[in-house]
């Protein structure tokens, strides 16, 4: 007899005469439509509803030739985007879930961060880069930043490992990879684990490498503003160990369908990572965003090949500019994935510092902001014991690009 396969649970009940469903209030054609007119929206609206009751008449004739979906969750297409990023990014798993988060923590408890540890991050990065340390009571230490990429300073690594750190998370601000090697170097001369956070780095490439895929695990986001999306949330977590195999179950509960308990579906099991076997999140996507997904990787390509152009245009109208740092571009062991345009300047020969910028720019009407404020300013770090005064003072580059040099501008 075949041996079931270890994953999540994915209700599959087979053949019967009287079939459950596994979806209790199955989509209609109303529903369709709804989505459809969210997705469309009306300009011209008299012919918009014109257009609509025409596509209404011609979606009700499409039903005589095919059904809804009746799997909404974890099913065909779920699995098959998960293998196209395997091969897309040559890694051995991927695991699609509902966003960057997400992602942060299942690598990390693979990691075997538990409470008491240390973990180095960046001083500039979003919030959720530690929301998972934190909340688990590991203590959170930021590194400073380099000045160049605005990306985590692997010396500042360095002086701030200790014996009770157990893992490093480097944060490819806009796309642009940090320096993994030197990162990976620090991180086996001290036996910590690497978790990035590729939330930024979608398609982007290091040394011929996935960024991502260069650490022990790598989490994307899918989130809206990102160059690729998932309907609006997703995120994707991706390794080469061996412990990628837990994913299925990381994602889901810790439902396993390979041992199912006594006169029951599954079981429900610890996850097993590097360190103490861990209970498992529920982290699930969708199908239809799946689909979403896979559609636009498929594109993904032109889409980063668009802003690069975009981003070169840039810094040929800024390169001569006195006063003005532009953004590091593509080399040939590089490939960023330009998502955010970073821009830099130099105050003292502008005569102001970027907050005067960012205003002129403001009055000009172009959107832009800092990506993003130093972690130890905001509330909750204070809130939970940090000095945040020392760490500031420990991360001196970060706060002087935060106050006076950095912004973006739109791609």
């Amino acid at each position: 007899m075949e041996k079931k396969k270890s994953s999540d649970f994915r209700y599959d009940t087979g053949e019967a005469i009287v079939p459950w469903a596994a979806v209790g209030e199955n989509i209609n054609l109303n529903d369709i439509e709804e989505i459809l007119k969210f997705l469309i929206q009306p300009v011209d609206k008299k012919r918009y509803k014109k257009q609509f009751s025409t596509l209404s008449r011609e979606l009700k004739n499409l039903l005589k030739y095919g059904r809804y979906a009746t799997k909404l969750t974890l099913g065909n297409r779920v699995t098959e985007l998960e293998e196209y990023v395997c091969k897309m990014l040559n890694v051995r798993y991927a695991c699609f879930i509902t966003n960057a988060t997400a992602g942060f923590e299942i690598g990390l408890k693979l990691s075997g961060l538990k409470s008491g540890d240390e973990v180095i991050a960046p001083a500039i990065t979003f919030c959720s880069t530690i929301s998972y340390p934190l909340l688990i009571g590991a203590k959170v230490v930021l590194a400073d930043t380099d000045r160049r990429t605005l990306n985590i300073d692997p010396d500042d690594i360095e002086r701030k490992i200790t014996k009770k750190t157990k893992a490093i998370i480097p944060v490819h601000i806009g796309g642009y990879p940090c320096d993994m090697g030197r990162i990976m170097k620090i991180a086996r001369a001290y036996n910590l684990k690497v978790v990035e956070d590729a939330a930024h780095a979608f398609g982007g490439w290091y040394k011929g490498k996935a960024i991502g895929a260069i650490g022990d695990f790598g989490s994307f986001s899918l989130h809206e503003v990102k160059n690729v999306t998932s309907l609006g949330e997703g995120g994707l977590v991706i390794t080469d160990s061996e412990f990628g195999k837990e994913f299925p179950q990381a994602r889901f509960a810790g439902f396993d369908i390979s041992h199912p308990i006594e006169h029951w579906l599954y079981d429900v099991r610890l996850i097993k990572g590097y360190g103490d076997d861990m209970v498992a999140g529920n982290h699930s996507a969708t199908e239809i965003q799946a689909v979403a997904l896979l559609s636009q990787l498929k594109r993904i390509d032109k889409i980063i090949s668009e802003r690069r152009k975009n981003a070169e245009f840039l810094n040929s109208c800024f390169k001569d500019v006195d006063g003005i740092v532009i953004p590091p571009l593509d080399t040939k062991d590089i490939k960023p994935t330009h998502h955010l345009y970073l821009i830099q300047i130099e105050p003292e020969k502008l005569k102001g510092d970027i907050q005067m910028f960012k205003a002129k720019l403001t009055e000009k009407g172009i959107t832009q902001i800092q990506h993003f404020a130093p972690l130890y300013r905001f509330s909750y770090l204070k809130q939970l014991g940090y000095n945040t005064e020392n760490i500031k003072k420990s991360c001196p580059v970060a706060e002087d690009l935060f106050l006076h040099r950095f912004t973006h501008l739109p791609l």
